[in-house]
């Protein structure tokens, strides 16, 4: 089951597990959490956390290509969008009313949206609507 207590797994695709651990991303250490009032985002040593209010849309994505996904999260240089993907096959991406912190350690780049490869994308999109 991909939700337990509005907790939400990533799937992990086998070409990505390597890619992933050299980060320290495994199913241990990431995963999306969504509370009454917030989206957190866990990805490893990465981390990300929004109110709920702050979601402005959400939508479901699929084919990404594997050498712009995997491993660490990765920044859109076309929109400063964070990417956190354990496969290329589907995920949710959830677009900001004001940008949030996520991928550098000094939190000053902003991204106006994630994407998000959990195990259920339509689940995930249903607990933050």
């Amino acid at each position: 089951m991909a939700q337990v207590n509005g907790r939400f797994e990533f799937a992990f695709a086998p070409a990505y597990r390597l890619p992933g651990l050299l980060f320290g991303i495994r199913p241990g250490t990431a995963h999306v959490t969504v509370t009454d009032d917030e989206l957190q985002v866990r990805f490893g040593l990465w981390s990300l956390v929004t109110p709920r209010a702050n979601i402005a849309t959400t939508e479901i994505s699929r084919d990404f290509s594997w050498l712009k996904t995997a491993g660490p999260p990765h920044l859109s240089f076309a929109d400063r969008g964070v990417t956190f993907a354990t496969n290329g096959e589907r995920a949710l991406c959830v677009r900001f009313l004001e940008p949030v912190a996520g991928i550098d350690p000094t939190r000053t780049i902003r991204h106006p949206g994630a994407t998000l490869t959990v195990a259920d994308p339509e689940s995930l999109q249903r607990a933050l609507l």
